[in-house]
């Protein structure tokens, strides 16, 4: 067993590196803040095939670039293009058709729109930018324990035992930390389905034409009878899937790929040709279950010395708003910020911890509010007014 502790300035440990973690690594890295990123993958490109795309808002996942010296960085690798937004029904006809965006440095342009980024270059963009020596691969966290002052006893799969002065759970929907500050448990959605895709070479080929024509260059919502389609085109050319429907939490997809196919297909046996054959084209050796949870919405805790919760650990929400990705990287880039005053203020105390709570606060009202918004947006996707429901919802979000 080894041990890690520092004498000089707070330790301060981040367990999870997905995306609000290294945005909060960066945030106090670039204010001259030391912490360190535990994360239990061996490296950055261990699930590097999965994860779609991601649409940045201004007012936060562009702002925790932007904040950070990376908005010209994101810019070289944004898909504006990628913004061409497709909604419609299971007959394949399209009911509402928003264009990409043209490139552009404009600021007034992105402020008004969400330009595409891929997961996972997103990550590797972030990780360009880290202090190398700061990231902990292969740390898979095992064990907290807390100690007095606010400290907390880390233990991890590979025998490192540290203490923290403060740490921040950025470990995502079933985070280990999150018990340290609130009973809360992901809640089922009641949605379950798939995440399929056609590699870059199956969806380049001629005869798939007709599904690569349908889908665009972005996204394209489809959705009718209680089921979604939801189809994302990546920036290598890869075009990745959404397959969910309403189903018990005891539901599963048959781990045998030609079983799991056949399932979905007689699931859809009356969709459009073209999504048919998607199915039936999937890659089968990345054919993943992908079941929905949220935690409840307006989700809260008791502040506690030492430790806070980000991202999906704190404000788990479905997909259906986009928002979790862009409220995972503001909320990093706020603590950041927060925790630089902090410390660079040597704030002890009631004044440290008022700063902390008052930043929590903050952050799960925001968190509420889109949680809110996503509730809601769900219930349109699988309403019986789907899909008229969702291009009146789509039109109203988009002016």
């Amino acid at each position: 067993m080894s041990t890690q502790s520092t004498n000089d300035q707070p330790h301060i440990a981040i367990v999870g590196g997905g995306i609000c973690g290294p945005v909060l690594l960066l945030t106090l890295a670039k204010r001259g803040i030391p912490a360190t990123l535990y994360e239990r993958d061996d490296a950055i490109d261990a699930r590097g095939h999965l994860g779609g795309m991601l649409d940045l808002d201004w007012e936060t996942g562009q702002r925790a670039l932007r904040e950070n010296g990376l908005q010209d960085e994101f810019l070289k690798h944004a898909r504006r293009d990628a913004e061409e937004l497709k909604l419609g029904g299971k007959d394949g006809v399209v009911l509402f058709h928003h264009q990409g965006s043209k490139p552009s440095a404009d600021v007034e342009n992105l402020k008004n729109e969400r330009p595409e980024i891929d997961r996972r270059v997103l990550r590797k963009l972030l990780y360009a930018a880290l202090p190398q020596d700061s990231i902990k691969w292969g740390h898979a966290l095992t064990s907290v324990k807390p100690l007095e002052g606010g400290q907390h006893e880390l233990t991890f799969s590979n025998g490192l035992v540290t203490v923290a002065d403060f740490l921040v759970g950025a470990d995502g929907a079933h985070s280990r930390i999150r018990a340290l500050l609130s009973p809360a448990t992901p809640i089922y959605q009641g949605i379950s389905g798939a995440e399929i895709l056609l590699s870059p070479e199956v969806a380049a080929l001629p005869e798939n034409s007709d599904i690569s024509n349908s889908v665009g260059k972005g996204s394209y919502f489809v959705t009718e009878d209680s089921k979604v389609m939801a189809f994302q085109r990546n920036g290598d050319g890869r075009i990745r899937a959404y397959v969910w429907m309403n189903k018990d939490i005891d539901w599963v997809l048959p781990s045998d790929p030609k079983e799991a196919k056949q399932l979905l297909l007689d699931s859809y046996a009356d969709w459009a040709p073209w999504m048919r054959k998607f199915i039936s084209l999937c890659d089968e050796e990345a054919m993943y279950p992908r079941p929905l949870f949220h935690l409840p919405v307006g989700h809260r805790w008791p502040h506690k010395a030492g430790v806070t919760i980000i991202g999906d650990a704190a404000h788990l929400m479905a997909p259906f708003a986009g928002a979790g990705a862009n409220l995972a990287m503001v909320d990093a880039l706020d603590l950041g910020l927060v925790l630089s005053e902090v410390v660079s203020k040597g704030l002890q105390g009631e004044e440290k911890e008022a700063a902390i709570a008052g930043w929590e606060e903050k952050m799960l009202a925001r968190g509420e509010h889109w949680a809110s918004i996503t509730m809601l947006s769900a219930q349109g996707f699988f309403s019986p007014d789907a899909p008229h429901a969702v291009v009146a919802m789509f039109k109203q979000f988009m002016g």
